[in-house]
């Protein structure tokens, strides 16, 4: 299906591991290598200024994740020292088909759009099982585990969508999870599975040795 030039069938790839970028979200970003100066310096030439940010996954040096997430390019500066500070605005979720030879220091891939339709909307998704107080509860219970803080009023007069997606690009989760709750089809299977992390954490199951 063809969806124009807002959403084009190739990406330049931004290969981040630990970084996601969730639907209606935004991502910061620090770029200061070479070929990642030279990807924005060229998106920014492009109608849709998009970026695709995807997951290393295991296997070696150039595999990828098979979904990630492209943002548009809102907001940049330039430091002194040469780095960009950018901003991406999550535009869709994206499959990645195969990456793409060519003559750009960064990879690019062919990518489908299609099953996330639902990132596009204005309008946040729903979460109509979403029980905030016990959901508020488990989280001060992590956070405080961890040593670590928030804006805890912003938190609770956050949307359910927002406040679940932030904590899913936010907390120090693995990777690994973190693309699992990427690729979570609806919000409310993301919240499910950012709840059983966040209760296996409190547990100890993120510190349990291994037994080789």
């Amino acid at each position: 299906m063809s969806r124009g030039i807002d959403l084009p069938e190739t990406l330049p790839l931004f290969p981040l591991p630990g970084a996601v970028l969730m639907p209606r979200t935004r991502l910061p970003l620090q770029i200061f290598e070479p070929r990642y100066l030279q990807m924005v310096e060229d998106v920014l030439k492009t109608p849709s200024r998009l970026i695709g940010m995807i997951q290393p996954a295991e296997g070696g040096l150039d595999s990828l994740a098979s979904v990630g997430c492209a943002g548009r390019i809102v907001a940049f500066s330039e430091l002194d020292d040469g780095r960009l500070m950018i901003s991406l605005r999550a535009r869709s979720r994206f499959r990645l088909n195969e990456v793409r030879p060519g003559f750009t220091p960064y990879l690019r891939g062919q990518v489908d759009w299609s099953g996330y339709e639902g990132d596009l909307a204005a309008q946040p998704e729903e979460d109509p099982r979403f029980d905030r107080k016990g959901f508020m509860a488990r989280l001060g219970r992590y956070m405080e585990q961890r040593g670590l803080s928030t804006d805890w009023d912003a938190a609770e007069a956050s949307e359910a969508e927002t406040l679940v997606n932030s904590l899913s690009m936010l907390l120090p989760f693995a990777p690994e999870e973190k693309q699992a709750l990427l690729e979570a089809p609806a919000l409310a299977d993301r919240r499910e599975l950012l709840e059983g992390l966040l209760e296996y954490a409190l547990h100890g199951g993120d510190n349990e040795e291994t037994i080789q």
